[in-house]
């Protein structure tokens, strides 16, 4: 059963810091695209951050600069750096990984209405002004 964990969301100032930690277990963790959703509304579930199988790392335009994905496989985990916050980083976040022969999109609604994703459980991030 695939399972995914996501640790490290909280409260931060604007232009300060926080670490997210997704940690991954029932699938080959290095064999699969990885992703990073946020869910500031009812109505859409953003794509924040992709890593392909090969490596490849897409930032959606709003953060990049400012956010960084990694994994270490080793320990079956995915991270997203966030720093220089902003208020309107303000979300719960998601880890995912798509289900066999899909890949990672942003749909409208909630995230967690995807069926062609595993979900985390989401991580709460608030940044205040």
């Amino acid at each position: 059963e695939v399972q995914l964990a996501e640790s490290g969301g909280g409260s931060a100032q604007a232009g300060g810091s926080l670490r997210l930690s997704c940690t991954a277990s029932g699938f080959t963790f290095g064999d699969s695209d990885m992703g990073w959703f946020r869910q500031a509304s009812e109505n859409e579930c953003e794509l924040v951050s992709t890593i392909s199988r090969a490596g490849i790392i897409w930032y959606t335009d709003s953060v990049k600069g400012r956010f960084t994905l990694s994994q270490d496989n080793d320990k079956n985990t995915l991270y997203l750096q966030m720093n220089s916050l902003r208020p309107e980083d303000t979300a719960v976040y998601y880890c995912a990984a798509p289900k066999r022969g899909w890949l990672l999109y942003q749909n409208r609604g909630s995230c967690l209405l995807n069926p062609n994703a595993y979900w985390g459980q989401g991580t709460q991030v608030t940044v205040s002004s």
